[in-house]
């Protein structure tokens, strides 16, 4: 959870952290709670927005309902909270903020906590974190309000240099707690809240559900009987164009063909004496069961001729109806 007691670092922060701009520039307050998703050096990581913790713009009921909306977006709780200032600009409000954190998230949430200063310019680290801990007194007593713990980083949100920095001082902070997550009595008061919601609007539209599901397995029966009859008359006209009676009549005019053309051929071949015989024999044999092949090679181009062109998937037919992109 980002949060901040005035002007625009906690916007920036958001904006560096997920590597795209949420909030423009100028952004100085919001009046609602936000939820990102999004990337931090390769960690997939959600960011909660919530308003400025001292915004006067907003009326204290709105102030109190968003603070209440801002847990519920990150239940069961905060893994940390990042509190952000400007390095350049640390208002009395910014000193004070330490209590009013605990005031609204619960006492112990500054163990949580890690203070994270905005930069403008070129700054190499070592020279800001010089003058975080030694130079600038108001920043290193800002600092150990929260336990010492603390990450600059650069108001323009396109430099991703130190993001691995931040992640890992994240990570260290968090195994230093036992690697768990914030919680307090508010906190599990509001995820009771939103599985109670969850629960009832489930409910609500448990109505919805069966009825897309029995749609569903109509539109699915549909679509079997649809594939199940094609292939059946698929099945049908070959078996109609080739069976075991053709096949067996085939085999019959291939060797007639064969014997009657070796006979015919020894006949005409005797006038010029035994061999004349052998030689023609022969070739009225080759002669009729060319016929015979020919008889074949019709039959399989009239099968072809009238099975269906393609087959048919009940798949695609299942994906093609439900998943297939509209028409325009």
């Amino acid at each position: 959870m980002i949060v901040g007691s005035s002007g625009t670092p906690q916007f920036l922060l958001t904006n560096a952290i997920l590597g795209r701009e949420e909030f423009p520039e100028d952004t100085t307050t919001i009046s609602d709670s936000r939820k990102y998703i999004g990337e931090l050096a390769g960690r997939r990581v959600a960011v909660v927005n919530a308003p400025n913790i001292y915004d006067k713009d907003i009326s204290r009921p709105k102030r109190k309902r968003e603070l209440r909306r801002s847990k519920c977006l990150c239940i069961p709780g905060p893994h940390a909270f990042l509190v952000a200032f400007d390095i350049e600009d640390i208002s009395l409000n910014d000193m004070k903020a330490p209590k009013l954190l605990r005031k609204r998230f619960g006492r112990h949430c500054l163990r949580h906590c890690m203070v994270l200063l905005a930069y403008d310019g070129n700054l190499e680290g070592a020279a800001l974190e010089k003058r975080v801990q030694k130079t600038d007194w108001y920043l290193r007593e800002l600092v150990e309000k929260y336990n010492g713990r603390f990450q600059v980083f650069s108001k323009n949100w396109r430099d991703r240099s130190r993001d691995r920095e931040l992640l890992q001082k994240i990570e260290r902070m968090v195994a230093s707690l036992g690697g768990g997550f914030f919680s307090s009595r508010t906190f599990q008061k509001a995820e009771d809240f939103v599985k109670k919601e969850e629960k009832r609007l489930r409910k609500k539209r448990s109505a919805e559900i069966e009825k897309a599901w029995t749609d569903l397995e109509k539109q699915i029966d549909e679509d079997k009987d649809v594939y199940t009859n094609n292939v059946g008359a698929e099945i049908r006209a070959k078996a109609e164009m080739n069976n075991g009676w053709l096949r067996t009549s085939l085999a019959r005019g291939l060797g007639m063909g064969f014997v009657v053309g070796a006979i015919m051929g020894a006949l005409f071949g005797s006038i010029e004496g035994p061999g004349g015989m052998v030689f023609y024999g022969i070739i009225g044999g080759a002669v009729g069961g060319s016929a015979g092949g020919t008889a074949h090679v019709a039959i399989k181009h009239m099968e072809d001729r009238v099975a269906p062109p393609a087959r048919l998937n009940f798949n695609s037919i299942f994906i093609n109806r439900f998943f297939a992109a509209p028409r325009p």
